[in-house]
């Protein structure tokens, strides 16, 4: 299966991108690649002798034939942002799209920010505007004033079609030299996808020099990486498999889930709140090393726009994403129920996965219950991977891009779809700042084997960047070890622990002069006080509810009622 990024027509003729900038015709030779966007739910298959209408290969037109009307609609009635259209277009279409930063142009004087959309590597006419969202929205609404008409020209765009939710396609029959040239190519293009698992393998070695009787840990490594124009760094990592046996106590100082995308996101959260302090320090030097920037408009900071920031992942994420490749997109040839258990919502419970429609979920009793990785992953990239207590102080962060380095997959359909599928269309019912961010998600060497028979299956280990050395935690107790590098004292609590963050969330807030946010009694109240980020989780949940994805499971409140 063809990776999102890759140019689906190099070496075949002319890329999509090109053919839209010069306006030339597709070659059929291109069209029959192109995939079915989200909100269409027919399936592609093998070319056929005739089509359903009965006419032949040659009387069918050339062309972008599978992009539905109501996305361009959308986008006319003022329903859809123009960034938000050009990359859902992108995922249609499988071409490369970036919004790069640029010069201002027209000899404009002034405090205004510059970008262009680039497609494929044409650079498209440059959207200049007061702040960084504004330019990236006019350079957008320029590139789709060409793209556009050339899309909706003879008639092309079909109406969308109604159906149960999307299932993967089945893997097409290529030749063998054929079988991963959407990867080839995303890979020539994006040298970053080389450098990021070498990165995170040697950033991983050089904590195991220290600590080698924790190395059995690294098959399950998940790590975020920032890129900017000088290289990539690991800036948080993580290691873990499983959630905590222990019951849910009112403490804030249990991780209840230690599975490795989790562990690496609660240690990214600890580098945010590093380089918010130093944001604050009213120290220019230190506030120069800080990874945020003031929003001229708002009272939110966020990421300094050369900054980009990766997700990697040693093993497919457990739920939705580990869809079954043989199922098919067709509604005739599987049960609701079949579509309901494989591409709803999934849950964890003592290291095992149950569909949220499952009955054994439903007789789990007092076992803690944790959304599956997968549904976790979802969520940050439509309520940004920072969380309700960072977003009091920054805008949504998201990935750019989802690398996968487990060995035994062999595509990314399943990501694909629980990850960008289940969320089409409800950016336009989120509220300011959040939206639909879709990352490039392709697979990439893997940073370290992953060994099924560890005796260390139950230790997590956590970093981030500016730790002095690695934390090791019992998944199963959630709480250190003793034998840990690091311990934060007698009690053994994690670093990662809520309380340590509603630690560190009350000294910003001092730091960064919000009383107001200093009023909260307990760590409950300081992330239902992040009103938009709240909202915007409802409106996530209801929306996979109402399209028939499951209910959104919650740990009960008395996690989360405790003060400091």
């Amino acid at each position: 299966m063809m990776g999102r990024g890759g140019s689906y027509c190099v070496s075949r003729g002319t890329s999509f991108a090109q053919v839209l900038k010069k306006n030339m015709v597709v070659t059929p030779g291109c069209s029959s690649f192109v995939p079915q966007p989200a909100s269409d739910f027919h399936t592609y298959t093998k070319p056929k002798p005739l089509d359903q209408a009965g006419n032949s290969p040659d009387k069918i037109s050339s062309g972008p034939k599978n992009i539905p009307k109501e996305l361009i609609e959308r986008y006319k009635r003022g329903e859809t942002h123009a960034v938000s259209l050009l990359y859902q277009l992108s995922q249609v279409l499988q071409f490369q799209v970036e919004m790069k930063e640029t010069v201002t142009t027209g000899g404009i004087t002034g405090f205004y920010f510059a970008f262009c959309a680039v497609i494929d590597g044409v650079e498209y006419k440059t959207g200049m505007g007061v702040n960084k969202k504004e330019a990236r929205a006019k350079a957008a609404q320029l590139a789709l004033e060409e793209l556009l008409p050339v899309l909706e020209n003879d008639g092309v765009l079909p109406d969308s079609l109604v159906g149960p939710p999307p299932l993967p396609v089945k893997e097409r029959e290529y030749p063998l030299s054929e079988t991963h040239f959407g990867r080839t190519v995303f890979e020539r293009k994006n040298p970053v996808k080389d450098q990021i698992p070498s990165t995170i393998k040697e950033m991983f070695s050089k904590l195991m020099d220290s600590y080698p009787e924790f190395a059995g840990c690294g098959g399950t490594v998940a790590a975020f990486v920032t890129q900017t124009s000088i290289g990539c760094e690991v800036v948080a990592l993580g290691t873990g498999n499983l959630n905590t046996k222990e019951s849910l106590t009112p403490s804030g100082r249990i991780l209840h889930d230690s599975h490795a995308v989790v562990t690496a996101r609660r240690s990214l959260m600890r580098y945010l709140y590093r380089h918010l302090l130093l944001f604050f320090s009213k120290n220019r030097s230190l506030e120069e090393k800080s990874i945020f920037q003031q929003d001229q408009n708002t009272k939110l900071l966020s990421l300094k726009s050369h900054i980009t920031l990766h997700l990697y992942l040693n093993q497919l994420p457990k739920g939705a994403a580990q869809i079954p490749s043989h199922l098919r997109l067709n509604p005739l040839s599987i049960s609701a129920w079949e579509v309901n258990n494989q591409i709803g919502l999934h849950v964890m419970i003592d290291g095992k996965v149950f569909s949220v429609f499952s009955s054994t979920f439903e007789q789990c009793g007092s076992h803690v219950v944790s959304m599956s990785a997968t549904d976790k992953i979802t969520q940050w990239q439509v309520l940004g991977f920072q969380g309700a207590l960072l977003s009091h102080f920054i805008e949504p962060i998201y990935v750019s891009s989802i690398l996968i380095g487990d060995e035994s997959c062999s595509d990314t359909r399943g990501m694909e779809v629980a990850i960008n599928q289940r969320v089409d269309g409800i950016t336009s019912k989120l509220p300011m700042y959040y939206c639909v961010y879709r990352p490039h998600i392709s697979l990439v060497p893997s940073v370290m084997a992953t060994d099924a028979h560890s005796t260390q299956r139950t230790l997590s280990l956590n970093w981030s960047q500016g730790d002095v050395s690695l934390e090791v935690v019992d998944s199963l107790d959630g709480k250190t070890v003793e034998e840990s590098p690091f311990k934060s004292g007698p009690a053994l609590a994690s670093r990662l622990c809520k309380a340590a963050m509603l630690s560190r969330f009350n000294l910003v807030s001092k730091e960064a002069q919000r009383e107001e946010l200093l009023t909260a009694v307990s760590y409950r109240e300081a992330k239902m006080m992040a009103k938009p980020y709240q909202e915007a989780k409802s409106v996530l949940k209801s929306y996979l509810a109402t399209r028939g994805y499951g209910q959104w499971v919650e740990k009960p409140p008395i996690s989360d009622h405790f003060t400091m």
